[in-house]
């Protein structure tokens, strides 16, 4: 299996076009939270509807999976606590989104919502519990933050994951998990687009402006995955201990 992974595209449409012309050439398109941007002149109800149709026009070139993330949050409990009600209307028969966990061509999938309180985070513990029960072979999970205290959550000053995950990850040991967050991990010394907890890889593609976002390609059987940025490029066999620099293009990756 080839999956696509970008995250943090924050109502960049240009990189939601580029999405669609990429699509086809994969057989799962992640987008790991932060489809919107809470920072834009756009209203948030305008971006919904924007982006909404995107994925709509997404889910029927690749399958796709979409989890939210901070900047997606657009509604609240009666105890304050926001989530993202818009995100599950991306579902249909080839799309899944927060809090879905299923089984595609035998590798689990587990897909976390953006948590702001207790009641999602909650929710999210006893989604992975359920999983963990079920999960046959390899296990994925999408989730919009990165574990605490690595690379991928590294913002040249400060990390800004999520202990909550690291938790997780160490209970259930998933085989990927696939998030963003930290727009300059990739970029900055001592941040990386990939690193191990345990048994786990953890990806955060990163952030930058232009046309082209950020992204992953993950070939599951060949267990190696290649980083794409304007500053660089990565490659990574699961085997090792870190990514290193990408020279040349693997054959197995797709066209540009």
């Amino acid at each position: 299996m080839q999956i696509l992974a970008v995250a943090d595209l924050h109502y960049n449409l240009p990189q939601f076009d580029w999405l669609l012309q990429v699509a086809p050439r994969y057989d799962l398109v992640i987008i790991a939270g932060d489809l919107l941007d809470g920072a834009s002149f756009v209203t948030a109800s305008a971006q919904m509807v924007v982006v909404l149709k995107y994925l709509e026009r997404l889910r029927e070139l690749a399958p796709l999976m979409v989890c939210s993330g901070n900047h997606d949050l657009n509604h609240a409990y009666s105890t304050g606590e926001r989530y993202a009600r818009w995100v599950p209307y991306a579902r249909s028969a080839t799309a899944h989104a927060d809090n879905d966990s299923f089984e595609m061509d035998g590798v689990t999938f587990t897909i976390c919502p953006w948590w702001d309180g207790e009641i999602a985070k909650k929710a999210i513990d006893r989604q992975l519990t359920a999983a963990a029960a079920k999960r046959a072979g390899r296990w994925i999970w999408v989730y919009h933050a990165p574990p605490s205290d690595t690379p991928v959550a590294w913002s040249g000053q400060r990390h800004f994951g999520d202990a909550e995950l690291s938790a997780w990850i160490a209970r259930h040991r998933p085989s990927l998990v696939f998030g963003g967050h930290v727009h300059e991990a990739p970029f900055v010394r001592g941040g990386s687009w990939a690193s191990r907890i345990g048994s786990t890889w953890v990806f955060n593609p990163g952030k930058q402006i232009g046309d082209v976002p950020t992204h992953i390609v993950v070939d599951t059987e060949r267990e190696a995955a290649v980083w794409f940025s304007f500053e660089g490029a990565g490659v990574l066999d699961f085997a090792a201990d870190a990514p290193a620099e990408m020279y040349e293009m693997p054959d197995w990756v797709p066209a540009a």
